[in-house]
């Protein structure tokens, strides 16, 4: 055999074997396929004729403590687009139908082209109900387009809430990132208040309904007969501590003016009312919020979106003589046999300092009923910075309350280290004297005045101020509660009596809130005026009642006005009135029905 003869057939034995071998890895790879990898190629072929249609799930409504609902939910219809489906061609006749300039499409198109093209983008919340008419009539020439019903909040009972109920917003690229395993583009999430801080608890789980698709993506029934749909799972309802009625009232008494109020129950640091004016309609903030109407809230130099109630922090005023008067009693400086006597004014460290009145002489409680700004000159220098210091700390004050909804400010409360470095050694101890009656740069926020005025009521003890109680299971319905943080000051009930006993004087007696003495509730409290070197004085009140056994106290604030006999007072005997006498009707009710079933039964029995 020729060399060039051996030459061909070895080519040929090459390629026989080539071949033979490549058929041979082309039937076993096909044998894998569709014997050994069957269920995987299967499931992936159907999940190509498959469609996901995310269900929404219904995010918890909240009660007030009541069982009345104040925040709801309401059906709306969301526009989506899948960009993997979509012909941008239809971009015009889309925002004719749902009433948005051009270029409306494209530009929330843009902003989410980092995400899968397969994942739907919502374009707009809130389409009427002509629009889906439309897209429901006109579906077989929109791929790519569709709608879902989603839920918007609703606000039944007329109350606002703007600082405490909070508000939902799309989700922010930032926080998509964050928690990209549990919310997708154009999701919405908790932004303020109890909406943000109890989140994890309102959002529920989303569902999915698979249904069938054609080769142009048209639906044509369900798959499996929807036995692999996973429902949604509804989000828990949130019992709240707030009082309907009382909250309505404080809303409405502060309208017109910059301030807040805080209600609470002093047993167990249950908020019954926040308010902070002004404030907001959070209806506008239920789906699509008008850019006009943003741009009218930033631009107000009011400021409201700032939560006055946590955040703002002012001079306490002479509210704060109270925390004064039990550091002296509780530590032996004085007892109520301790008098100092006011002409008017006093010298100290070669300042004068000026009372509002001549007193005369008086013991602790009479400066508390009167006010006496003289008394509590003298109190702090007898108590000393430190321990004045030490026990405005204990109270709370400068601090946050770690209320649950958290964006608090601290406040500040001045020690004298703080002198020190500011001033050197001899730093000037006049400076006290200011600070003995709230004034100067002590700065405290309406929360932590409630939550003290709360501890002076409940003899030294009471819980975590909180918005609340905890959450319904979906299945019974059972209240899940949440456990707060109980507040126990260690301080005998003795002092506070004597300090509770000025303050039914300052309501009861002839002391500065007498303006606001009932008839038929007893309540006490301490008014404040605190100076503003800006403008008018800011006005302060805590109270609390019925005297013998507290169930509500009350904080108001109201800035820029003048006295807190005048403004704040009045604001807080309407609050304690709501309440209370709502209580009282109630009890009043039960006792006639428990009347009526007893002659009820005396009849039968008689018969």
């Amino acid at each position: 055999m020729s060399e060039q003869n051996f030459a061909g057939n070895a080519r040929k034995s090459v390629i026989y074997i080539i071949l033979v071998a490549t058929f041979i890895v082309i039937f076993l790879r096909l044998f894998q396929m569709q014997i050994l990898e069957y269920e995987f190629f299967n499931d992936k072929s159907i999940s190509n004729s498959i469609k996901a249609i995310e269900q929404t799930p219904l995010r918890g409504v909240f009660y007030d403590r009541n069982m009345h609902i104040v925040v709801g939910n309401v059906p709306a219809y969301t526009l989506r687009i899948t960009p993997a489906e979509y012909n941008k061609k239809l971009n015009r006749t889309l925002e004719a139908v749902i009433g948005e300039e051009p270029g409306y499409i494209d530009k929330i198109l843009y902003e989410n082209r980092i995400y899968s093209k397969f994942v739907p983008i919502r374009i707009k919340r809130g389409i009427d109900f002509k629009a889906v008419s439309w897209l429901e009539e006109n579906a077989e020439h929109l791929p790519g387009v569709d709608y879902i019903v989603e839920m918007q909040r609703d606000y039944p009972a007329g109350i606002r809430g703007s600082h405490i109920f909070g508000y939902t917003k799309e989700i922010s690229p930032k926080l998509l990132e964050k928690y990209k395993d549990i919310y997708k583009p154009g999701d919405y999430i908790g932004y303020t208040g109890i909406e943000k801080a109890y989140e994890n608890i309102l959002r529920g789980k989303k569902g999915y309904d698979y249904v069938l698709v054609d080769a142009r993506r048209k639906e044509i029934g369900k798959f499996k007969d929807g036995k692999d749909d996973v429902p949604s799972i509804k989000g828990n309802d949130l019992v709240l501590t707030i009082d309907e009625d009382v909250q309505r009232v404080a809303e409405q008494e502060l309208k017109g003016y910059s301030g807040a109020a805080v209600a609470i129950d002093p047993k167990t640091g249950e908020i019954l009312a926040m308010a902070s004016a002004p404030d907001y309609d959070l209806s506008e903030f239920s789906y699509v919020t008008s850019q006009d109407y943003l741009k009218k809230l930033f631009e107000d130099p009011k400021k409201p979106f700032f939560n006055r109630a946590t955040q703002s922090a002012n001079p306490p005023g002479s509210t704060f003589k109270l925390m004064e008067a039990i550091c002296a009693l509780n530590t032996n400086v004085i007892d109520t046999n301790t008098t100092f006597t006011c002409l008017g004014g006093q010298t100290f460290y070669g300042r004068y300092f000026k009372c509002d009145a001549r007193h005369g002489t008086l013991n602790v409680i009479h400066a508390i009923e009167h006010s006496c700004d003289v008394y509590f000159y003298n109190l702090i220098y007898k108590i000393g910075m430190d321990r004045w210091y030490e026990y405005a700390k204990k109270f709370g004050l400068g601090q946050v309350t770690h209320i649950d909804i958290g964006d608090e400010a601290k406040g500040f409360i001045p020690n004298a280290e703080y002198y020190v470095h500011r001033y050197g050694e001899d730093w000037p101890k006049s400076i006290m004297a200011s600070l003995g009656i709230g004034q100067g740069e002590v700065n405290v926020t309406p929360i932590q005045l409630a939550q003290y005025a709360a501890l002076i009521a409940n003899d030294g003890v009471t819980y975590t101020p909180h918005l609340v109680r905890g959450y319904l299971t979906n299945d019974t319905k059972k209240l899940v509660p949440f456990s707060f943080k109980q507040i126990n000051l260690g301080i005998n009930k003795r002092i506070f009596n004597i300090v509770k006993e000025g303050m039914y004087l300052v309501v009861n007696g002839s002391g500065t809130a007498a303006g606001i003495k009932s008839k038929d509730i007893v309540i006490a409290g301490k008014t404040g005026t605190a100076q503003n070197p800006h403008g008018k004085d800011h006005a302060w009140f805590i109270g609390f009642a019925p005297f013998d056994n507290p169930k509500i106290v009350v904080a108001v604030l109201v800035e820029n006005v003048g006295f807190g006999a005048t403004y704040a007072a009045p604001i807080a005997k309407k609050m304690i009135e709501a309440y209370l006498e709502k209580d009282k009707f109630q009890k009043d009710e039960q006792m006639e029905q428990k009347n009526f079933d007893n002659n009820l039964m005396g009849a039968k029995i008689e018969n």
